[in-house]
Formats: structure tokens, sequence, C-alpha cells
């Protein structure tokens, strides 16, 4: 199939690791692959101006290219010389082609048939984390093959929107980036989370727990890393923190096997990468019932709490802390277990036949109406 993706910007964010998998996986399997993404989106996000300014100015200082997960895959890759709508002229005749963020998704709608089939990747609830709620809901009536990554997105699909075709993809993680050998508990009592200054992401309760936690356990470090260096005036991290900026990928694994627990505690979430990642370098997870959380913790693999109750995460590090060897590497066992239960190439072969399914869709409709 000649397949393209459509992108908002291809930069390092989890969703955009997402789809270079994908991308990179069926190109190997003997598809054509195109990807059209935009100039870097948050020139044009007033309220995200300043993220864009600060990141892009810490990297100059350090000789740094703008990342991104499309970099070094053999995939044409076009970037549009503006952020504008993507039309016809941008996107070369094919099978498929797939929207992956709420303004692509309308762009997606307006192209000719001859573009392809078309996809709505859906990895997230973007009205959620602020976009305008009445544009995301009406892409998400749009007759777009929906394909989803947890089973809260389908249900939001199929109970909100009427869509009763909507595919499962879960996500997978890499095993042989993300892993780590059999171990014990850190010997300093040790804790990580994903660093971010947006409330919803629940990185400021975070915090707050840790420091509460650090009461009975003043030894406690934290292990924290984000895509920008660390805001000391909306989030400033604390003493007993390691910040690390844009860690290069490699390094990933040891800052997650370095911790005796990883904190995932957001308001909404899409499906939560971090836990499998951190699953894979056998770390236990405390998260939130966000995303896919429920459904990867199903098996014992960490502690669930409640979005913004402080009280409650602190009880859980507390107690993923004081667990004998035998429990915590229980929960480290099956953490483990998870991770590798489910791979990229059984994702793949799932998100391959719904692509399929959309193209046989597509001729259907075409016959019936000719």
């Amino acid at each position: 199939m000649k397949i393209t993706f459509l992108l908002p910007f291809a930069g390092i964010a989890g969703g955009i690791r997402v789809v270079s998998v994908y991308a990179d996986r069926l190109r190997r399997r003997g598809h054509e692959i195109h990807v059209v993404s935009l100039p870097h989106w948050f020139q044009n996000r007033r309220s995200m101006l300043r993220d864009f300014i600060t990141r892009r100015l810490s990297m100059k200082v350090r000789g740094q290219e703008e990342p991104s997960f499309l970099r070094g895959l053999d995939i044409q890759h076009t970037v549009l010389d503006r952020y504008r709508p993507i039309t016809d002229a941008d996107v070369p005749d094919g099978d498929v082609v797939i929207a992956t963020w709420w303004e692509t998704a309308e762009w997606a709608a307006a192209l000719s048939p001859r573009k392809g089939a078309k996809v709505y990747f859906l990895q997230g609830y973007d009205a959620a984390s602020g976009q305008p709620e009445d544009r995301v809901n009406d892409t998400w009536r749009l007759p777009l093959k929906k394909i989803v990554v947890s089973r809260w997105l389908a249900d939001l699909a199929r109970n909100t929107f009427h869509d009763d075709t909507v595919s499962i993809v879960s996500n997978s993680v890499d095993t042989d980036q993300f892993n780590a050998p059999p171990r014990s508990k850190q010997q300093t009592p040790t804790v990580g989370t994903m660093y971010s200054v947006k409330p919803y992401r629940g990185c400021g309760h975070v915090f707050e727990a840790v420091e509460r936690a650090a009461l009975k356990y003043p030894e406690l470090n934290l292990c924290s890393f984000g895509i920008g260096p660390e805001d000391k005036v909306a989030l400033p991290v604390p003493d007993r923190c390691t910040y690390h900026e844009m860690p290069p990928q490699d390094e990933l694994s040891s800052l997650y096997s370095c911790c005796d627990a990883w904190l995932s505690c957001p308001e909404v979430e899409g499906f939560g990468l971090p836990i499998l990642e951190a699953f894979a370098c056998r770390t236990p997870v405390i998260a939130t019932r966000a995303g896919a959380a429920e459904e990867l913790l199903a098996t014992g693999g960490g502690t669930l709490v409640n979005y913004g109750n402080v009280e409650q995460i602190t009880d859980a590090i507390v107690q993923m802390l004081e667990a004998d060897e035998q429990r915590w590497k229980q929960m480290s066992d099956r953490a483990y277990e998870k991770a590798r239960s489910y791979s990229w190439g059984d994702a793949t072969d799932l998100f391959e036949e719904a692509l399929e399914d959309a193209v046989v869709s597509k001729s259907t409709v075409s016959l019936a109406t000719n």
C-alpha cells in the first residue's frame, strides 16, 4: 500500500514516537510510506510559545538540532514551508492517508479520494489538553476510519460519538531499547517521574508527594527527565531531584531502572507510554487511572491512585519503599512480563489490518455509488 501520515510536527513527543515506529515497520513490510508534517507548531500556539523559545535557546547553547523520531529513518518526509492546512497538492496519490491530530483530521477529510482511504489515528482526546472542544468533537464525528490506542478511547468513540467501527491497537515498547536485568531495590530509595509544567500532567502533585514521603525517608531521591529545561518559576524541581533535560534515547533505560518506582500521575492521558517503558526496565509504576493505566497495571505491576490525591500518592510511594524484597521483586517481574507480552510486531499486525479494512471499505463504498 501507499500510505501517507499527516503530522502536526515531527518532534519527540510520545505520540510521534509511536507514529515513527509504525511508519518504519510498515516500510519494512514493503509498504510505500510518506510523511507530511508542518513546521514547529509551537510557533503558532501562543500558550506554547514560551516552551518553544526556552527549549530552542537551550538547544542552541548546546549546539543541538531540533530532535525528531523520524530522523534517520528511510522514509520520505515532507515538511511544509509554513504552518497551514495540508492540501491535495502536498499529499501524493495513494491507498491510505492517516490523520494523527484533530487539525490534520479536518484537513484529511477535505482531501481528494485519490489520496486514499481516510484514517484517523487517535492517541488521546485532544480537547482534554486544552484544544477547542467543539472542533475536536467534530473530528470524532467525521466519516474516517478510527484507530485508537486504548479501551477508554474506543468507549469514547462508541458511547459519545456513536462509532462502532473503531479499531483498538494498543501501543507496545521497544524491548531492545528499554530493558534491564533482574535487580533488587535501590540501596538508596529512589523514585522517578516525567517532568512537565502542564498542570494536567500532575507533576506538581508528584513533587509534593515525594516531599511528604521524604519525611519518613529523608534520604529519598527523585529522578526526572523532560523535553525542555526546568522552569524555575512555574514548577521548580525539588532539591532532592536530579533532573535530566532531553536525555539521549539510549540513556532512558538507565533512568527508569535506577528507580524503585516510576510515577505517572496525569489527569488525562491517551495511553501512557512511559508506564510500559518503566515496566520493560523492571520498574513498578504508581499511576493514576488515566489512559491505559488500569489495563496495564491489572496484572500487578504497580499501584493505581486517584489524580490530585497527594495523600494517596504519598502512601503509595511509602508502601512501595516499605515492600520487602520478595514483594517488590514480584511487582518488578510482573511489570517486566507485561511489557514483553505484546510486541510492536503484534501491534503492527493489528494496525496493518485496520488500514486494509479501511481500503476495503472505501472500495465497497465506491462500487456501491457507481
